[in-house]
């Protein structure tokens, strides 16, 4: 029995597929995936279906002449010979062409997701928030190992000495990082431990980097009360997370030095500030300076007493001689109607009546005025009013017929009245 070693192994099995003739020409369909593009120009991804994955090389000579851009996700078709890198004994295929023959699954549910998403408004710029120009503290949702925290840290350190800084560990590969994610950020949300959030991991294939293009993830972020910034990945990478994100950083590195301003930079800038409020503040003092010293040069100042007794006392008496003229008008055009007035009323008034002779006459019991003669009986007491005085009188006669002569009432006998005590029965009152 021979004992091969293993260089001897991968050459024999190297030779074996490079003499098979099906293997040397061969067309290979699947969906790209952990695509790489190095500096020296050669393509390195993984082609893979439902079952398998199998490693694809493309050198710099062929992938020049490629007419577009691979990315993960995409499904292509792949011509190509078989063969095995003897150093590490992996069995390869060596690209020769690719043609794009449609999208992966995965890139479809990423590009459905995030119609379904933006249609919803989760994308829209109004929902966005803006980020704190000083954080007190900043929460970091990634992974505890790695590169990608160590270099936040430090970037963060280094711009703003003694910043908080609370880290919250997840996942961020595989079936359990989304909720791991999502619970980070709604933990945060819930103490209100951080004034900003950054969400991010390095950059890998589609796969690698699918718990951010969950909708999970992606509602988590967009009902956070706290800002959150999405660097996930390299610069070209995008996730679902980083439309729905407040703002998206192109690398985790990016997202440190966004939140953080440059402490040196932040003293700078107040210090010009205070040098601005100080200038505009002496100027200010200048320009009233030289407000008050042409105020205390006016003649005002200067002058007071002439300035209140000049003019101003000459405008008080000229007021003053209108207000009185004013005054004597309003007083004489009020006696005009008063004395009209008076006139009116005087000639309405009883005594004017009685001064012209004529008299009233009432009935000495109950007052009433009386108005025709049949309204006395003979020998009743009657009471006239005169323009000065009164008479108490004794009906010794009536005379109904010629009451008509008499509008003031019923006759009054001015003749001998020696009988009146007679006729009336007691003594007679005489005003």
């Amino acid at each position: 029995m021979r004992l091969f070693t293993v260089s001897e192994l991968n050459a024999y099995i190297k030779e074996l597929l490079d003499n098979d003739p099906l293997l040397l020409n061969i067309w290979v369909k699947g969906e790209i995936s952990n695509f790489k593009r190095v500096s020296s120009g050669h393509l390195y991804f993984t082609l893979k279906d439902q079952y398998a994955t199998i490693k694809v090389v493309m050198f710099r000579s062929r992938a020049s002449r490629l007419s577009f851009q691979p990315q993960d996700g995409m499904a292509v078709q792949v011509r190509g010979y078989v063969t095995v890198y003897p150093r590490d004994g992996t069995c390869q295929l060596y690209a020769e062409e690719v043609e794009p023959c449609g999208v992966g699954a995965l890139y479809v549910a990423f590009e459905q997701l995030k119609a379904r998403l933006q249609q919803e408004g989760l994308f829209d710029a109004r929902h966005k928030k803006r980020l704190p120009f000083l954080p007190r503290r900043i929460g970091i949702v990634t992974s505890p190992t790695g590169a990608v925290l160590r270099d936040m840290v430090r970037i963060i350190r280094r711009r703003w000495p003694g910043l908080h800084i609370i880290v919250v560990p997840v996942t961020v590969q595989g079936e359990s990082a989304p909720w791991e994610v999502a619970a980070a950020i709604q933990w945060l949300n819930r103490l209100q431990a951080c004034d900003v959030i950054i969400v991010g991991r390095g950059g890998g294939s589609l796969e690698e980097l699918w718990a951010f293009n969950t909708e999970l993830v992606a509602r988590s972020i967009f009902l956070s009360a706290i800002p959150v910034v999405s660097a996930v990945g390299h610069e070209t990478d995008f996730t679902i997370a980083d439309f729905v994100a407040d703002a998206r950083a192109p690398t985790p590195s990016a997202a440190a030095e966004m939140v953080v301003p440059v402490r040196e930079e932040v003293a700078r800038y107040l210090e010009a500030l205070r040098a601005r409020l100080v200038r505009a503040a002496r100027e200010k003092v200048v320009v009233y300076r030289q407000r008050l010293k042409a105020c205390c040069q006016s003649r005002v100042f200067r002058q007071p007493v002439d300035a209140i007794c000049g003019l101003r006392a000459q405008a008080v008496d000229e007021a003053l001689r209108r207000l009185l003229k004013a005054a004597e008008l309003h007083l004489a055009r009020k006696r005009s109607e008063l004395a009209l007035l008076a006139g009116r009323l005087h000639s309405l008034s009883p005594l004017a009546t009685l001064s012209r002779g004529y008299s009233i006459c009432t009935r000495a019991t109950t007052g009433e005025v009386l108005r025709r003669a049949e309204e006395v009986a003979v020998g009743e007491e009657v009471r006239v009013e005169l323009y000065r005085g009164r008479l108490h009188c004794c009906v010794k006669e009536t005379v109904p017929d010629q009451a008509k002569n008499f509008p003031g009432g019923g006759l009054i006998d001015g003749g001998d009245h020696s009988g009146w005590q007679e006729n009336c029965r007691g003594d007679p009152r005489r005003s």
